[in-house]
Order: C-alpha cells, then structure tokens, then sequence
C-alpha cells in the first residue's frame, strides 16, 4: 500500500496541549465528590418536587409541607443506614426543615421556598465577592478535595486563575436564576412558583458544574499538599533515624575506646606487679 494510503492512526495523534486523561477523571471525581452527583442531585430535588405536587393536587399546606419533610428524612435515614457520606442528605433536611418553619408561621404555602431561595442569592453573592478578593468560594470547596488546600494561591496561578472563572460562572448562573425566582414570588401562585423552582434546579447546576469541569481539566495539576507533608515527615524520620544511629555509633565507639584503655590499663599494671613480685638473683660481692 503506498504510504499516502496508510490510515490516519499510524500519525501521532497526540496534543501536548490536550487534557490529561488521568487529569480528567480526577476532576471528574472531585466535583462527584463535592456536589454529590446523582445521588445528591435527586435528594435535593425530591422534597420540593413532593412539595409541589401535592399542593397542586389538594392546596394543604401542612400535608405538602409534613410530605417534604418526611422525604427528606427518610433520605437521610437511608444513608445512615448504609453509612454513606450524609452531607448532601442533611442540607436537603435542613433546606426543608426551614421551608416548612416559615410556611407554617406565615401561613403562605410560597414561604416554603424563600429560605432556599435566600440561600441561592447569598450563595451567587459569595461566589463572585470571594473571587473579587483574590480567594475563589470553588477553590476553597474543592482544593480540601484535591488535596492541595489553598497551595493554590500563592503556588498554582494557573489554577487560581481556573478557579475564578468557575467561581463567576457560579456566581452568574445563580444570579441569572434569582433574576427568574425572585419576581415569580411575588406574581406567580404557589404552584406556578414551585415547578419553575423544580424545573430550575438541575439544569443551572450541571451548567455550573460542566464549566467547573472544562476550567479546571485545562488548568495545571494540583500540587498535592497531603504527600508533600507525608514526604516530609518521611524525610524527618529518615533524618531522626540517621542522628538516632550516628548517635549510637557514637556511644559504642566510646564504650569500646573505653574498654581498650581499660584493657591496657590492666596489661600496663599486671605487668607492673609481674615485674615487681618476680624474684631477683644473688647480689655480686665485691
């Protein structure tokens, strides 16, 4: 086959500049991690999805309220039972829990969603004001989780500079879904209000977390904080044990110094009695 026939996968085909696949399944793990996944995705969704539907059914405020709730303790009841990680399951318990506070004292079913309302501004608010101050709020949920903690301020710029962007389009989405919330609140009924909320849950997020994604697979790699410390801490047991050794080599050098003088000490003087209780022959006479 003349060579300009040859297939396509014969060429190198590799971008130096292309993402690391290692890389990538790293990130892809951490933002798991850190967001939950599916699994976190769906404890979130359902208490307010169960909310909603039953008010639309029968407007009960107090059936609605005590359905989430009930949900979103089951939920958590069910990783505890399985011992899974329980953080996702108990900020969908506490998120429903007040909901439910200030449903029941204002008696307005639409209260429900206000506090995680609330949280969703004060959230884009942090996520752009932490960036304005050099300290991206998405660097300091994932670094922990990268294992290079804050290394990324002042030793990774090109990771801090991946952080900030994530951190802005955090910031942006939420803001953009407040903008579509908040005015619902005051027009929209109650169940009007509540399936935009359950509609605008999961779409903004994975947009955020996709971005999150492509900024940082193209960001340099963490600088692992975690086996810097462990690698110094093994240098200075190997340095400890090196003293502790060059030590005892020292305190045996010294017993044995010791015993050798003692030896020729004992040499020295039993040759000395030798010498004094040996006989002497006959004096010579004159």
């Amino acid at each position: 086959m003349p060579s300009h026939d040859r297939p396509t996968t014969d060429r190198q085909t590799t971008d130096p500049a292309a993402p690391d696949a290692d890389g990538r399944a790293v990130t892809e793990k951490a933002l798991f991690e850190a967001f939950g996944g599916i699994r976190g995705t769906v404890e979130t969704v359902l208490p307010g999805l169960l909310f909603v539907a039953i008010f639309t059914v029968n407007k009960d405020l107090h059936i609605s309220a005590i359905a989430a709730l009930a949900v979103a303790l089951v939920l958590t009841a069910v990783r505890l039972i399985r011992r899974d990680t329980v953080k996702h399951a108990f900020s969908g318990v506490f998120g429903v829990a007040f909901g439910v506070v200030f449903a029941m004292m204002t008696g307005n079913a639409k209260d429900f969603y206000l506090p995680g309302m609330l949280y969703t501004l004060g959230l884009a608010l942090a996520y752009i004001l932490t960036t304005l101050a050099g300290v991206p709020l998405i660097g300091l949920i994932l670094g922990p989780v990268f294992k290079e903690n804050l290394s990324w301020r002042t030793r990774n710029p090109g990771r801090k500079k991946a952080y900030a962007k994530a951190s802005w389009a955090w910031g942006l989405i939420l803001l953009a879904k407040c903008a579509i919330l908040f005015p619902l609140y005051w027009w929209a009924d109650t169940a009007q209000l509540g399936w935009v909320l359950v509609a605008l849950k999961i779409p903004p997020f994975l947009l955020a977390v996709w971005l999150t994604w492509v900024f940082l697979t193209k960001a340099p790699a963490p600088i692992d904080v975690f086996a810097e410390m462990e690698a110094e801490e093994e240098r200075e047991k190997a340095e400890k044990a090196e003293r502790e050794a060059a030590e005892r080599r020292r305190v045996e050098d010294e017993a044995l110094t010791g015993l050798a003088d003692d030896i020729h000490q004992d040499i020295v003087a039993q040759a000395a009695a030798e010498a004094v209780e040996r006989p002497q022959g006959p004096r010579h006479r004159r």
